[in-house]
């Protein structure tokens, strides 16, 4: 028998619906941040501190590596009347980088940040000081020859640019692809666009001033002293990176020791431990180049990758090495030549302010698409006026020299665009790889034009090489395009949907 107490029950009862209604207006009063106070949270960045000293570690290095970029081609214009040359040294680089980047990235993917990106800097530095002295030593001992492709010096120089080549592109996609990530969060748009932005106009007003001073240096100094003194700010830069790469590990509290395994490449069953132990994943070479291949093309969001890749074919119609031996050759003054580049770049350091505003007002996708377009149509104007044979006068080769600098804008601002779409559409234990693969690619894309570059090497074909140039432009903006205009597509790629799209 059992006697139930209807007066408890009623307690009972009366004291649940009490704890219900206290859920409830739990449930109904937590705090929930406004508009505002999540704007200011995304633009807040995870490690503020970290990420300046990153900004500090990427000029000291991409400041020297800019000064290189543009004095390594003058100064072979400067030994020999012809375009090949520098093309031979820019083929052989891209030629490392195609092979190469993607086992650089994969050993950086197994490999700890902090040491891995100071023997990288190591190893870039001391390619670099053997590139100038092998400079130095032909200027001292040889004349012009169509047989400098078989001197010893030459050999020397182009196996030293393949190695500092590759190494300054991993050091890159480390940063801008992996660390940058980490310091300011993934999950902190704005602040991560805001780093990227930075990023960009530190390598843009390293362009302006390793353009500028080499230039000014060529224009009161002989060849061998401009070298000598740049051979001296390699060997300066280097204790700074090595001491400032462990600083910015140091104010992040240690983020960048964080292991690169991410936690859903583990299986779900118990018995079965993560995959990525550096122990099982070192293969082969050519393993590491498949799957770098692989991981690539299964991205989600390959056509913003390859719309980057493409314009990469442009080789001609920048301001790199090919451009800056024309110029050279026509008889241009090297402080003009230095100014059209820093220009350049000071172009570039305006898109990325420029950047920011069309994507408030038209969205992250149509902004892209904008700058591609921008950039196709003046650079299309640019051959155009090439081919009217005018620019032996001064007013059309300024005319020509502009529509390439305003050119950049564009170039630019897809560039910081892009940059974003692929930071936040890879797995970040797979950065490195299909980071460094996408520029094995585009080092693929200036591997060819350089291959062509090499037997069109006389002034006389400059206007059939822009006009190759030019076309995988229009098509990047053609491709970019057709992406966006299909809604679904686009958002199976991206962890976001743009609201403004």
């Amino acid at each position: 028998m059992i006697h139930l107490n209807s007066n408890i029950l009623e307690g009972e009862s009366l004291n649940l619906l009490t704890e219900e209604t206290y859920v409830d207006n739990i449930l109904t009063t937590l705090p929930v941040l406004t508009e505002a106070e999540q704007n200011a949270l995304a633009a807040n960045p995870a490690h503020p501190a970290g990420l300046y000293a990153l900004y500090a570690t990427y000029l000291a290095g991409c400041l020297v590596e800019q000064i290189w970029n543009f004095a390594a081609p003058a100064s072979i214009a400067l030994l020999h009347p012809s375009l090949q040359p520098v093309a031979v040294m820019g083929f052989f680089a891209k030629l490392a980088v195609v092979v190469g980047a993607p086992l650089m990235g994969k050993l950086m993917d197994q490999f700890p940040r902090v040491a891995t990106y100071n023997y990288l800097s190591t190893v870039q530095t001391a390619a670099q000081l053997l590139s100038v002295a092998m400079i130095v030593h032909a200027h001292s001992s040889i004349t012009t020859s169509s047989s400098v492709f078989l001197r010893p010096w030459f050999i020397t120089l182009v196996c030293a640019e393949a190695v500092g080549s590759l190494c300054g592109l991993a050091l890159g996609v480390a940063v801008e692809r992996d660390w940058v990530v980490l310091l300011a969060g993934i999950n902190r748009p704005t602040a991560l666009a805001e780093a990227n932005a930075v990023l960009s106009r530190i390598v843009l007003l390293c362009e302006i001033a390793g353009a500028s001073f080499f230039g000014i240096l060529l224009s009161k100094y002989d060849l061998v002293t401009c070298l000598k003194l740049a051979a001296g700010l390699m060997m300066w830069s280097l204790p700074v990176v090595v001491l400032l790469t462990w600083y910015t590990n140091k104010l992040s509290s240690g983020v960048l020791d964080r292991a690169k395994c991410s936690q859903n490449i583990c299986n779900l069953n118990q018995d079965v431990t993560c995959l990525c132990k550096t122990s099982d994943t070192l293969v082969t070479g050519l393993d590491a180049v498949k799957q770098g291949w692989m991981e690539y093309v299964q991205q989600p969001v390959l056509p913003a990758s390859l719309a980057s890749v493409l314009l990469y074919f442009n080789i001609v119609l920048t301001p790199g090495g090919l451009m800056t031996a024309f110029l050279t050759q026509r008889g241009l003054h090297p402080s003009v030549i230095g100014g059209f580049s820093g220009i350049c770049a000071f172009m570039g350091v305006a898109a990325t302010f420029i950047s920011a505003s069309l994507v408030q007002r038209l969205g992250i996708l149509k902004a892209g698409a904008s700058g591609l377009i921008f950039q196709a149509a003046l650079l299309s104007t640019a051959v155009a006026v090439y081919w009217t044979g005018t620019l032996s006068q001064p007013l059309p080769l300024l005319f020509f020299l502009c529509l390439i600098i305003f050119s950049r804008l564009g170039h630019m601002s897809y560039d910081v665009v892009g940059s974003q779409i692929l930071q936040t559409g890879i797995p970040a234990s797979k950065a490195n790889l299909i980071g460094t693969t996408e520029v094995s690619v585009a080092s693929l894309a200036e591997f060819v034009m350089l291959g062509v570059a090499i037997f069109a090497n006389d002034l006389s074909n400059f206007g059939l090489l822009a006009t190759v140039s030019i076309l995988p432009v229009v098509g990047a903006a053609w491709m970019f395009c057709r992406w966006i205009m299909n809604p679904t597509d686009v958002q199976r790629s991206l962890f976001y949907f743009d609201p403004l799209f």
